[in-house]
């Protein structure tokens, strides 16, 4: 069909004798007269080098051309970044991850208003380009449709299925003795066996769940392995299913409402999804100008049934979703048993409930359990709240036997302090590790403790002591690990205040977090208490540090939609 460019943004750059030095670029590129005349599709790719994540995405993205020229439109592709976390994990490369976030969603921006495109499919592997990608499409808000690159197939070790996660456990259990120098190195080997992202239920699989619960992502598309051939036709199908949005003016923002949001967190946590979740949620919702905070997730989370058997807490990881019947299998049962509702819009041009009902419920599949008999009533993820975290944090306690924790604080000022008394075998059963200094601000980049975390359980010290921070953990930490708390010590919160010894008392059944210490003794810490600075007083994570806003309300560093004068999609 031929499209009316006259209130599309392509005309800006397309349309009038007056863009004729414009159009001679397109005839640079080999476009034909007729190509020009289309909507311009812009296809983004987070595809690079950098890791298995991501090296499948560029030519996924080649493949949604075809679609996008079958559906009638032309695709102009470009690229964005990543930081994958898996290698920048441990060391000072993680402070990039999160700030990626935003350069992520910054760049893809840029780049579509910089050339006036029409619409977006956005291809994203790896765990901050997913959200990064989705908060641009929030943004921007011209038809959109986003496409998880797929996550790799476990790997196998002496029989069994294992993932990245493995690895980084057997590094604690090497320290501990109990895992030869040669074992290790074996498992390093055969752990991650080709394209893909993580394949348990860690953030890159939490938010490709999140694209298909909010409506984003075409039905049951994200689970699919990378290796797969099916991708090819995943990729191909959302290149013309974003020309039917174009036709029909289905715009993000009328997708992604605040009951799309509460959808979304639903999945999280139904599923035992990472706790990054809850960042990357009320950052996507700023987006749209919708309210939609830590506390919001949390209250979510709190009456939602753990329906998934899935790694960290399982035994299950995306390949064994796929085959059970993918992201939809669950939601027919939480939409079954009153958890979802089927209102909201989806990128199929029909709604959430509509699509379900093209599902039908498989009982002999293993991954998700029927909500009449969750594997546990509630708790994949929960919130908390009390006087050391009066902005809330967030544990994951998915799997766990033991939701209570009082124990006394071990203080270390960031995360290499931290992983260096595990490794020496430095921390005593009963403590409470107190990681602080490595929030949004004062990271700056608030960086993921998988290394400690994995470290602690492959000790076997995963639920002996808690781990508490102001920075993130990665979807695959498992053990009573604690994250997000807010206020930040880089803003005096009271987690600056801990000292050797306090005692801080957990309960995730009741949602509390509290330090023990008088109201007094507290005043007159918080008298001498002095800001610290950093080593980034410039560049990137500088610039970060001077704009980020809470964890509570994701991280930001703009002010979202509530501020904004006029829409991309509408120039």
């Amino acid at each position: 069909m031929s499209f009316d460019k006259s209130k599309l943004p392509s005309r800006h750059v397309s349309v009038g004798p007056e863009r004729a030095p414009h159009r001679s670029y397109y005839y640079a590129m080999g476009m034909t007269e007729e190509d020009i005349t289309k909507p311009f599709v812009a296809v983004a790719s987070a595809g690079n080098d950098s890791a298995p994540c991501n090296t499948t995405l560029d030519p996924q993205a080649d493949i949604c051309r075809e679609g996008v020229i079958a559906g009638g439109g032309t695709p102009r592709r470009f690229n964005t970044i990543t930081v994958t976390d898996g290698i920048a994990m441990g060391h000072q490369g993680m402070k990039s991850s999160l700030i990626s976030r935003e350069v992520i969603a910054d760049s893809v921006e840029l780049s579509v208003r910089g050339h006036c495109y029409d619409a977006l499919v956005g291809f994203a592997g790896c765990d901050k380009s997913l959200p990064g990608m989705m908060m641009a499409m929030l943004r921007l808000n011209v038809p959109s449709i986003f496409v998880y690159g797929g996550s790799i197939l476990p790997g196998v070790y002496k029989g069994e299925d294992v993932t990245v996660v493995d690895v980084f456990e057997a590094v604690g259990q090497h320290a501990a003795g109990n895992c030869p120098l040669q074992e290790l190195i074996e498992l390093e080997k055969v752990a991650c066996p080709g394209h893909g992202a993580c394949g348990g239920q860690f953030t890159a699989n939490t938010m490709a769940c999140v694209g298909e619960a909010i409506g984003l992502s075409l039905p049951n598309s994200n689970m699919s392995p990378a290796p797969y051939k099916s991708r090819e036709e995943i990729a191909r199908a959302a290149g013309k299913q974003v020309m039917e949005l174009l036709k029909i003016n289905l715009r993000p923002r009328d997708i992604c409402t605040k009951t799309a949001f509460e959808n979304a967190a639903r999945v999280v946590a139904a599923t035992g999804g990472s706790t990054n979740a809850a960042l990357h949620l009320p950052a996507m919702a700023s987006e749209c100008g919708i309210d939609f905070d830590l506390f919001d997730v949390a209250e979510i989370f709190k009456s939602t049934p753990y329906i998934a058997d899935l790694k960290p807490g399982g035994k299950y990881v995306a390949k064994d979703m796929h085959e059970a019947g993918g992201v939809y299998m669950g939601m027919k049962t939480l939409l079954d048993g009153g958890f979802l509702d089927p209102s909201p819009m989806t990128v199929t041009g029909k709604t959430l409930g509509e699509n379900i009902e093209e599902i039908t419920w498989n009982p002999d599949q293993k991954v998700f359990y029927d909500v009449k008999a969750p594997i546990t009533p509630t708790g994949g993820v929960v919130g908390l709240k009390g006087s050391l975290a009066p902005d809330g944090a967030i544990v994951k306690v998915a799997g766990m036997e033991r939701l209570q924790f009082t124990g006394t604080a071990r203080v270390f000022e960031c995360e290499e302090d931290a992983f260096a008394a595990v490794e020496k075998r430095d921390i005593a059963e009963g403590s409470v590790i107190i990681i602080r200094y490595e929030g949004p601000k004062g990271g700056p980049g608030m960086r993921e403790m998988l290394a400690t975390t994995a470290a602690l359980y492959g000790q076997g010290m995963g639920e002996k002591v808690a781990l508490i921070t102001d920075g993130r953990f990665s979807g695959a930490t498992r053990g009573f690990c604690i994250g997000h708390v807010g206020p930040e010590a880089a803003d005096g919160g009271p987690i600056a205040l801990v000292e050797d010894g306090d005692t801080i008392s957990i309960d995730a059944e009741a949602g509390t977090i509290d330090l023990e210490v008088d109201a007094a003794t507290l005043v007159d810490r918080k008298v001498k208490w002095q800001p610290r600075t950093n080593d980034y007083q410039s560049g990137a994570l500088w610039r970060y540090s001077q704009n980020v806003g809470k964890a509570r309300f994701g991280a930001l560093t703009h002010p979202g939609a509530k501020k904004e004068t006029h829409v991309f999609a509408d120039i």
